[in-house]
């Protein structure tokens, strides 16, 4: 089957998590690993599973999408988490509604498929952020687009600028600026896969730094 979409990670030491990961990825994508300063075996992980290795130097979420993006080839781009906690089959139904047009951009609302898997801090944090774009800028999304997809060229034209973790809320500022239609779905959230941490939930301090960011770029 012919690939139709560039299917972008972010990875930082996310080596445990990319084996079951990419078994899971449809025929339809194109997978970019962007190892964004691992200390283990991301890349040849990576590498060794057929997918594309980008490194990335610059640390930073919004550094390594931008060099996921740069190095993409197909009209449209997708971006999820590598650390298993989302599966890319739900990424097809966000595809299928950009390609159609129904959508300039495709994303996902988390909804957790079990007790204890989203921290509590986390979540607060990001129902609250959601609800302070929804208020200042009309964006009606009740999550900060941790999986997206549109079109690649649209994309970069925005000019989104964070290279840290405020880089999908810049992305949605400016994509309702622009006039996009923007349309949420549904997807699972699950635990993250074993010898994996999170760089946002794994602590109260990582979720408070995230939210720095997103704060400045709202502010």
């Amino acid at each position: 089957m012919t690939t139709r979409c560039d299917l972008i990670l972010p990875s930082r030491d996310e080596a445990p998590a990319l084996p079951p990961l990419l078994a899971r990825v449809p025929d339809l994508f194109a997978v970019i690993v962007v190892d964004n300063g691992s200390s283990d075996d991301t890349a040849a992980v990576a590498a060794g599973l057929g997918a594309t290795v980008v490194t990335e130097p610059v640390a930073g979420y919004g550094a390594a999408v931008h060099a996921g993006l740069l190095a993409a080839t197909h009209d449209v781009v997708a971006v999820m988490d590598a650390d298993g906690t989302m599966h890319p089959e739900e990424l097809v139904t966000l595809l299928e509604r950009v390609e159609t047009g129904g959508a300039d951009m495709a994303v996902g609302r988390r909804r957790p498929v079990g007790r204890g898997v989203w921290p509590w801090h986390a979540r607060v944090g990001n129902a609250g952020l959601s609800w302070w774009l929804r208020r200042r800028t009309g964006v009606a999304v009740h999550d900060i687009a941790p999986v997206r997809v549109c079109r690649r060229e649209r994309l970069l034209a925005l000019d989104v600028r964070d290279r840290r973790f405020g880089y999908p809320v810049e992305l949605l500022i400016k994509a309702q600026r622009a006039g996009w239609r923007i349309e949420e779905f549904d997807v699972g959230y699950r635990p993250r896969a074993a010898g994996t941490r999170s760089k946002v939930t794994g602590s109260f301090r990582g979720t408070v730094r995230t939210l720095r960011d997103f704060a400045r770029v709202l502010a």
